[in-house]
């Protein structure tokens, strides 16, 4: 199609993600199969690489933005832009889950953490008895330094009875099928189950040198 040279792009294609150090494809692809394609960089310069018609342009390329171009009929034309952004991630998912505590008492609030360690995108996924209400509320801190983590902490405030059971959080690998999950398991009681009762008065008295024991029974 001389008046299409190129092949329109879906938004998906657009964002290529890569992880460091391996090839991937910029997909612009020409609707003439012998047309000439030039890919060029953010600051307008040639970038050289092999460029298969049914794919696109092959290579291991920095991160930025790539557009195409190529000549029909005399008239220059230019393809969508493509970004690509490289990603740090290892092939194996380390997924730890921490709770600070793992018994409640009714009205208090849950708090769980589950860590991504060395991988910068993932795909993370918590099941909890609370998950059909949405009664939970998760936060995601992407920690750089010293090392790459990942944090999610999920919250339920004014957690119930209802709120025991398993905390699972699931992590898939951004490009490879890989999953890791971890789960820890929270009991949360309608109301204290320790009492206290003390075998002596609110004041005692002693005398100089006298020993005198304290006794509370613990049920």
């Amino acid at each position: 199609d001389p008046d299409m040279p190129f092949v329109p792009s879906i938004p998906e294609d657009q964002f290529i993600l890569v992880e460091e150090g391996d090839p991937t494809v910029i997909p612009c692809r020409t609707t003439d199969p012998d047309a000439q394609v030039t890919l060029i960089n953010s600051l307008d310069k040639a970038v050289y690489a092999l460029y298969d018609t049914k794919q696109g342009f092959i290579g291991n390329f920095p991160a930025g933005s790539y557009t195409c171009k190529t000549v029909a009929k005399g008239v220059e034309f230019k393809s969508d832009e493509f970004l690509v952004y490289i990603i740090r991630a290892t092939s194996q998912l380390p997924v730890e889950i921490e709770a600070l505590k793992t018994v409640y008492k009714t009205g208090e609030t849950i708090v769980v953490t589950c860590v991504v360690f060395d991988n910068e995108v993932v795909n993370l996924q918590w099941n909890y008895p609370g998950k059909v209400k949405e009664k939970g509320l998760i936060k995601l801190d992407d920690i750089k330094v010293p090392s790459q983590k990942l944090v999610y902490t999920l919250t339920i405030p004014e957690a119930s009875v209802k709120d025991t059971g398993d905390y699972e959080c699931t992590a898939r690998h951004a490009t490879k099928e890989v999953k890791e999950n971890k789960k820890v398991v929270i009991t949360v009681h309608d109301k204290g189950f320790v009492h206290l009762e003390p075998q002596f008065s609110p004041l005692e008295a002693v005398n100089l040198h006298e020993v005198k024991n304290f006794v509370v029974d613990v049920q």
